[in-house]
């Protein structure tokens, strides 16, 4: 390869760096995740629905306190790799050039990616069919043979894995995190779902497009400290219509 072998290694080990460090990211949050779903929401199966709900937020307080002990309260930084760090311009003709971050286009890419194939996955695998039945009627589910705690393990595991992607995504495009990190991106993922129809995946992921544009014109026009109060008043909304 002569003089192109050099940037070609660093292409290479840059490459395979990302994907051991996002494989890492997803291993882990699975593993978190099953644990938790063992812990905190097997035994209240057949609770009423309020009380895995209560559960849940007191799984994710437990979760930030635990990883306040750990690490401490200090922000941590990652270091971008020079092959994703920068921007790329984007020549709109008359309107103007807009710069656009690398980091932004591969979550943009791999976001789309990583949602068709969990789409196929939940509409043409056996699987997937099973995780339908069990959210349409568990009851009904489990008479027709379907292990309903394995496709619930199973749901939980695929939804912390997509979540550990994000997690690393995040962390690479925004450089900085703590132990609080996570927890308003989960909300708003709550309130993108709610926004596109919960059950629907793509619906999810446009509501998601959709949150994201509204708190960057919130943020540019107004203030960027409506940001937040734009994406949920969007879910008070689409909650009360």
């Amino acid at each position: 390869l002569g003089a192109f072998t050099p940037q070609l290694y660093r292409v290479v080990i840059t490459v395979l760096g990302l994907l051991f460090i996002v494989a890492v990211g997803m291993v882990t949050s699975m593993l978190v995740s099953i644990g938790l779903e063992r812990i905190a929401y097997r035994p209240l199966r057949h609770a009423p629905r309020l009380t895995p709900l209560i559960s849940a937020i007191g799984a994710s307080f437990f979760l930030q306190q635990a990883l306040l002990n750990i690490f401490g309260p200090t922000q941590r930084f990652y270091v971008r790799p020079s092959l994703i760090d920068g921007t790329i311009p984007l020549r709109l003709g008359s309107v103007g050039t807009i710069p656009v971050t690398k980091t932004g286009i591969i979550i943009v890419v791999v976001s789309i990616l990583l949602m068709a194939l969990l789409y196929t996955f939940v509409q043409r695998s056996k699987t997937g069919r099973a995780m339908r039945s069990v959210a349409e009627d568990k009851d009904t589910a489990a008479l027709m043979g379907v292990d309903v705690d394995q496709v619930i393990v199973v749901t939980f595991a695929i939804g912390a894995l997509l979540a550990g992607a994000a997690g690393v995504m995040m962390g690479f495009h925004n450089l900085s995190f703590d132990f609080r990190t996570g927890f308003i991106p989960g909300l708003k993922a709550f309130t993108a779902a709610v926004l596109g129809g919960i059950g629907s995946i793509p619906g999810a992921m446009l509501g998601g497009v959709i949150l994201g544009v509204a708190e960057t014109f919130a943020a540019a026009y107004i203030s960027s400290e409506y940001k937040d109060i734009v994406a949920f008043g969007l879910l008070v909304t689409i909650l009360m219509f």
